[in-house]
């Protein structure tokens, strides 16, 4: 081949290189021979890992091996109860991250259906249909409309030949071919016309071609192989959760230690400090956080299929809290996949059509008067030309199953276009203004067409009418004026001057600007005695009627989301395989380009690039059009290496590398092909940019709740390590004895801080800016939070204790009973009321402590199992507790209330300090 590639190539020059003749193709033995040196044509799902393996390495993480260590303590020290409970905790959080890493490992199987299963080919001058994996290099493929094509060819004939790519390229409608070589040395994927891509689909024509790559070595192929060498990232909640174990092991255990040791010097039993250190080690590893941060996550999940965000990994949910950009896809998810017309021109003057989609409702308005179609022939005859030059249909679906997609949760139009969706633009158009297909099709009788392709750049048809014939043509502006000699202009049919002609080319250059795909319609009659045989013929001396622009527009929520990203510091960029100047006419209308100004790039400037000079551009650009999947996977690993956290949309073939490689995959529920599925973390099932936005503030939400339990867990473990260490550091006796300690960690960790995990959001969550990536869990003042609260708690359960121990008594034992039982009960009221403290990022006066109706329930429970151990007589030998008196009380409640409500009020005496939002375009994350 040398150094030229495929597409650079004549078809003369292809056939000598294969060494084949067209009309014979292959012999069967030298196909043999070819199947042995490339290989089957079929994709690699690489290196397997079996489902046992995948399930124990699900068991190596730092915190599992913690808590397994946890079990046995709380075994040896007979809590079997809490032994089962975090065997339980190891055991589903296995099972999950299994579920996630088995499901990941699908997006190749999906990948494969994509492959067409069987073949027509030329072997040894007949036809014959085969497997499609038996295909090689050189067979000469025969495909016709609905194809799957099997493998990457070089078109050698092609006939009206149109081929639906966007799930390889990102184009919204299909793409013409040709067998013509292009002289280009670098031309992007969606432009290659001469070359058609395994797993594309032929949507209108014939074609014949030659196999010039099979297998992996296809785009296919390559997809493929990006997929399998794509690292997933682990999500910035694992990072700070294995970060959170590590700390918390080490810090309690060196405590526990100190406090044991502290015993032992100032004279306390061995034994008794053993037993009791041991205790205070289980309280303060907080084993149920990764229950609670499991239960927490799928709630979020459940109030985010509500949402319309269906979560197929589960610490994806929090990763979306912390996303600064977002990359989507254009077609399909900022827009809406169905293109239609919005401008007409006719004799001068711009017209408006209204309406959404496919469906027939809207109105054409000029300067905002709806025109009367019965006074204007020129767009009588525009809709009537537009509906007869056409093959389209439009359709509405059956009333089954549209109830049937309605119950299934996926809003759907009930109107569709069966056919090129060009084409059933035009349709719609007319069936908007009353002049449907069913309406006209009794008055007029098709005769006679001539294909719409690439090299003519126009269509005609031959219609039958009462009246006589008439030609009707619809095609490129600047080629159909070269057949046109006359024009339509003021309802008259006068010459088409060179004036005239330069007016319309004006108007099709000002539609073209704002990103419209615009078609010149045209028409004449046909004498009665007039010959209709050639196209050239038929096609000249025609009358030009007007211009009508289209395009697949934008979403009408989703400018509202894009505003609500750029106010919560979450730049948008657009990535795709359209059109620069499409791409960049739609930004501009939904404000992803900001006003100041920002860039835009082409797969080919992307291709000029090294990664230094793309990371140097990546936060200035917004729009990157006519990508590869190489391209996408560059840009997303670029804003990576920025520091970002990037959420990644798509819905094709070739999203799914990027998809996958994201902090968070998120694809395409309707439109999605099953690939970028099974590559993704979170599937929007309404296929809704905007539900992205929801789903960003569910996840933001989570993560707060997330540390308002690791404050309040933290803290309390804090004050019970305090109460032991400060009590053995003065020599005083033990305030809590080990049954005591383990009794406050069942009544205070559990129902509390769970209550936590479904918190309402404060209101100003989404007027600040992301986190940075590796923003370590105790940021933004949390870790000061912990340690100032859990000292407060510890030093003023250890004052109660010391208060009832010093008013003295007849009994020694007794006093000390009824200090430890003051000092018990202190300590759980202390941290029952911090719980509500953490609700707030300032202080409990902040929010209504009744507004979190779980969390009052849970505190009422707590509160009830601690008044058992003090009241119920059976209760009070085994735990070593005494009934108190209202007196008792009293200095319970004042020292349980100080650490709340001293830090309380200091905070309502200083100024809010709260995270400024991002300036739109500005951002600039830590570095991760």
């Amino acid at each position: 081949m040398g150094h030229k590639q495929w597409y650079q190539m004549t078809a003369e020059e292809i056939l000598q290189i294969q060494q084949i003749e067209p009309s014979q193709g292959l012999s069967s033995e030298e196909a043999e021979r070819r199947l042995k040196e490339h290989g089957h044509n079929e994709l690699s799902e690489g290196k397997k890992i079996s489902p046992l393996s995948l399930f124990l390495n699900q068991f190596k993480d730092f915190m599992v091996l913690v808590l397994m260590g946890a079990t046995l303590i709380s075994g040896l020290l007979g809590e079997y109860l809490d032994a089962i409970t975090i065997i339980a905790i190891i055991i589903m959080n296995g099972i999950l991250g299994f579920i996630q890493e088995f499901r990941a490992e699908r997006s190749l199987r999906a990948l494969k259906e994509l492959s067409a299963p069987n073949a027509k080919v030329v072997r040894g001058g007949l036809i014959e249909h085969i497997p499609a994996k038996h295909l090689v290099p050189g067979d000469v493929v025969v495909m016709e409309s609905g194809d799957r094509i099997p493998a990457d060819l070089r078109f050698i004939d092609a006939n009206g030949l149109y081929v639906e790519e966007s799930a390889l390229t990102g184009e919204s409608v299909p793409v013409g071919k040709h067998t013509a070589a292009l002289q280009a040395e670098e031309v992007p994927l969606g432009d290659q016309r001469n070359l058609g891509f395994m797993g594309t689909m032929i949507t209108r024509g014939t074609a014949k071609g030659i196999v010039v790559r099979t297998g992996m070595n296809t785009e296919m192929g390559k997809i493929a192989d990006l997929i399998q060498s794509t690292e997933s990232m682990d999500t910035p909640l694992q990072h700070r959760l294995e970060q959170l174990g590590k700390i918390l092991i080490i810090v309690a255990l060196a405590l526990t230690v100190l406090v044991v040791v502290a015993g032992i010097v100032h004279g306390q039993e061995p034994y008794g400090m053993f037993l009791a250190g041991v205790s205070l080690a289980v309280a303060a590893i907080p084993e149920g956080l990764p229950a609670i941060v499991t239960i927490a996550l799928a709630l979020g999940v459940q109030r985010m299929i509500q949402r319309k965000a269906i979560v197929r990994k589960l610490p994806s949910v929090e990763t979306l809290g912390c996303a600064s950009v977002i990359c989507s896809d254009k077609t399909g998810t900022l827009t809406q996949n169905k293109m239609t017309v919005t401008h007409l021109w006719l004799g001068g003057s711009l017209l408006e059509v209204t309406g959404d989609g496919y469906a027939p409702h809207g109105d054409i308005l000029q300067k905002g008067a709806q025109v009367n179609l019965k006074k204007n022939q020129m767009l009588r005859r525009l809709l009537q030309v537009s509906v007869l030059c056409n093959n389209a249909i439009l359709v509405e679906e059956k009333q089954e199953t549209k109830r049937k997609k309605q119950e299934e949760d996926s809003p759907v139009s009930s109107w569709n276009i069966k056919g090129d969706p060009t084409e059933g633009a035009l349709v719609v158009l007319g069936a908007k203004a009353g002049m449907t297909q069913q309406s006209i099709e009794g008055l007029y009788r098709r005769v006679g067409e001539y294909p719409f392709d690439s090299e003519r750049k126009r269509m005609s048809v031959l219609v039958e009418h009462q009246g006589g014939r008439m030609v009707c043509t619809k095609g490129a502006p600047d080629v159909l004026l070269n057949q046109c000699s006359y024009v339509l202009w003021d309802d008259r049919v006068i010459p088409f001057t060179t004036t005239l002609k330069q007016k319309v080319l004006a108007a099709n250059e000002g539609m073209a600007n704002n990103a419209l795909r615009v078609l010149g319609v045209a028409y004449r009659d046909v004498k009665p005695t007039e010959r209709c045989d050639a196209e050239e013929e038929v096609e000249s001396g025609l009358i030009f009627i007007g211009l009508a622009g289209m395009i697949d527009p934008p979403r009408k929520e989703v400018r509202d989301a894009i505003s609500k990203c750029r106010k919560a510091g979450i730049k948008t960029v657009m990535i795709t395989g359209d059109h620069q100047s499409t791409a960049e006419a739609i930004a501009k209308q939904l404000g992803i380009l900001p006003p100041n100004g920002g860039l835009a790039l082409n797969g080919h400037q992307l291709s000029q690039m090294s990664d230094d000079d793309l990371d140097a551009r990546v936060d200035d650009t917004y729009v990157y059009a006519r990508v590869s999947p190489e391209h996408k996977l560059r840009i997303v690993k670029s804003l990576q290496r920025k520091g970002h956290v990037v959420a990644m949309t798509g819905d094709g073939v070739n999203d799914a590398p990027a998809i996958k490689a994201a902090d968070i995959g998120i694809a395409m529920g309707i439109s999605g092909t099953d690939v970028s599925k099974e590559a993704s973390a979170l599937v929007l099932s309404d296929d809704n940019f905007a539900t992205i936005v929801a789903a960003i503030e569910e996840g933001r939400g989570i993560y707060e709740n997330i540390r308002k339990f690791i404050r309040y867990l933290l803290a309390s473990n804090v004050g019970e390590i305090m109460t032991m260490f400060l009590a053995m550091m003065a020599g005083l006796p033990l305030p809590l004895i080990p049954i005591q300690i383990l009794w406050v960690n069942l009544v205070t960790d559990g129902l509390p801080a769970m209550a936590l995990g479904v918190d309402q959001a404060e209101k100003d969550l989404m007027q600040q800016k992301p986190r940075p990536a590796r923003e370590n869990i105790f940021a933004r003042r949390l870790g000061w939070k912990i340690i100032s609260r859990g000292i407060l708690i510890g030093v003023c359960t250890l004052a109660a204790f010391m208060i009832m121990l010093h008013q003295g008594g007849k009994n020694e034992a007794d006093v000390l009973v009824k200090a430890q039982t003051v000092a018990f009960a202190t300590l759980v009221m202390a941290q029952l009321i911090h719980v509500f403290d953490c609700r707030s990022s300032r202080s409990i006066f902040h929010r209504n402590p009744l507004q979190n109706g779980y969390l009052v329930l849970a505190v009422v429970s707590s509160l009830i199992l601690m008044l058992a151990v003090l009241y119920v007589e059976q209760l009070q030998p085994i735990f070593k507790t005494v009934p108190l008196g209202w007196k008792d009380w009293i200095i319970v409640l004042i020292f349980a209330g100080i650490p709340t409500f001293f830090m309380g009020f200091g905070s309502l005496m200083s100024k809010p300090s709260k995270r400024k939002p991002i300036r739109y375009g500005s951002a600039k994350p830590a570095a991760r």
